[in-house]
């Protein structure tokens, strides 16, 4: 596998494509543009479906977990294998385990510009930006207490585009080589980033730490006054931005990093326990990963399990 295709506008999914089908005549000629417009037709339709008929979250595992040091590996933070949807409808897959060496994470901003990036991020009382669930898990059944100060960072998975082989073809642009080569395959890929968080308030009734906004769907009251609720819901979903054949970049949520992709999946936060000072030094308690925070995307058939069918 070589390169990875990073760039937001390398995949046409970005710019919402209208569905246009190319439409094939007998003696037609082709160039690669035709087939491509095909793959994204394609590609376009499955990604809309997913994207309004379960939203972007986990679809299953990416479980995130904190592996301290040991004789056979270093200190990690571990995203299990699994499956999630981004908020186009692009699949992500983690076909095995993958890891952040935490040692080497923290070295970097540190080195980089002393120590501010880290400073920045330490919080006191951190349990104010983590979820219920994990403050009231903390410290019970071997699970690590909740610091008192600590770095908060969160994990987020990201869909890339990796290349792989290459194949004889002519050469573009102004060349006229006939031993040229390109791409032969595009590997639907991810990216775990691992991002400190500057700036975070818990007078924000939109920040990840106080949970999801409100759908607003009624969960009580009357069976009629819930399907109404539903009903409105759904007339209310659909977006201003983001149609087919519009390139408006797609609005941040408000548990992504100014400046980092938009459609990447938050998979978890991280509360990493530091002493006081700047810049501040880990003091060799447990991390502590709050998985519960993000948007789950449960299956029809978990679904029908919970409501006992």
């Amino acid at each position: 596998m070589s390169a990875t295709t990073r760039r937001k506008d390398a995949d046409p999914l970005y710019v919402g494509p209208a569905p246009d089908r190319p439409f094939y005549a007998t003696g037609m000629l082709l160039d690669a543009s035709d087939f491509l417009d095909e793959q994204t037709y394609h590609r376009g339709r499955l990604a809309h479906a997913l994207a309004f008929l379960s939203g972007g979250g986990t679809l299953a595992g990416l479980r995130v977990s904190h592996a301290p040091a040991a004789a056979d590996h270093a200190e990690e933070i571990r995203v299990a294998a699994g499956l999630a949807v981004d908020r186009i409808g692009r699949l992500i897959e983690l076909p095995r385990p993958a890891c952040l060496r935490l040692e080497r994470w923290w070295e970097a901003p540190g080195g980089r510009d002393a120590g501010d990036v880290l400073t920045q991020a330490a919080y006191d009382d951190p349990g104010r930006f983590v979820s219920a669930r994990a403050v009231a898990e903390a410290g019970v059944g071997g699970a690590p207490a909740m610091p008192t100060r600590a770095i908060v960072a969160d994990i987020y998975l990201r869909f890339v585009a990796c290349e792989r082989g290459y194949t004889q073809s002519f050469a573009s642009g102004p060349y006229d080589a006939l031993d040229s080569v390109a791409t032969a395959r595009l590997r639907d890929a991810y990216e775990l980033q691992l991002l400190v968080r500057h700036g975070l308030d818990t007078d924000d009734p939109d920040a990840p730490h106080l949970g999801l906004p409100s759908t607003g769907v009624v969960l009580e009251g009357s069976e009629d006054e819930r399907r109404a609720a539903m009903q409105d819901a759904v007339l209310a979903a659909w977006p201003e931005r983001g149609h087919a054949g519009q390139p408006d970049e797609l609005p941040p949520l408000a548990e992504h990093v100014t400046g980092n992709d938009p459609t990447s999946q938050w998979l978890a936060r991280v509360l990493i326990p530091v002493l006081a000072g700047d810049p501040p030094e880990r003091d060799g308690s447990g991390v502590l990963v709050d998985n519960w925070p993000r948007r789950f995307v449960p299956s029809s058939q978990l679904l029908q399990r919970w409501v006992g069918l």
